[in-house]
């Protein structure tokens, strides 16, 4: 439904070590930096772009699109070891649908940061 997403963050070293650690197994790396800060995508477009500000945001909660378990199982163990703060293993949420299968962490910000994958077990 989106574009891209801009995610105002207060520590942008932190925030950029953290994001590419954790979404690499999804695909997901760097696709420009520059002075507007750091677009992160796949496929060479940017789809979630970092930006340090002094601004108080309330955390948000992201969800990213993962192809299968194993990436959902890959993303919060990067995730975790990047310094994320566990908000839910890798499982079903049968409350959403029977194929839910998701992990959540709350990234340097406190937003809560989640990887997704809607199949069914292969």
């Amino acid at each position: 439904m989106f574009d891209h997403i801009g995610l105002g963050v207060s520590n942008y070293a932190a925030s950029k070590a953290f994001f590419l650690a954790a979404l690499t197994p999804l695909g997901v790396a760097t696709v420009m930096e520059g002075e507007h800060g750091l677009g992160l995508g796949q496929k060479g477009k940017p789809s979630l772009w970092l930006f340090e500000t002094s601004d108080k945001p309330l955390p948000l909660h992201i969800a990213f699109t993962a192809e299968t378990r194993a990436q959902v199982e890959a993303f919060y163990r990067a995730a975790i070891e990047a310094g994320g703060k566990d908000n839910g293993g890798p499982g079903i949420r049968a409350h959403y649908h029977p194929n839910y299968y998701g992990a959540f962490v709350i990234g340097p910000d406190g937003h809560n940061v989640e990887a997704v994958c809607h199949r069914p077990e292969a």
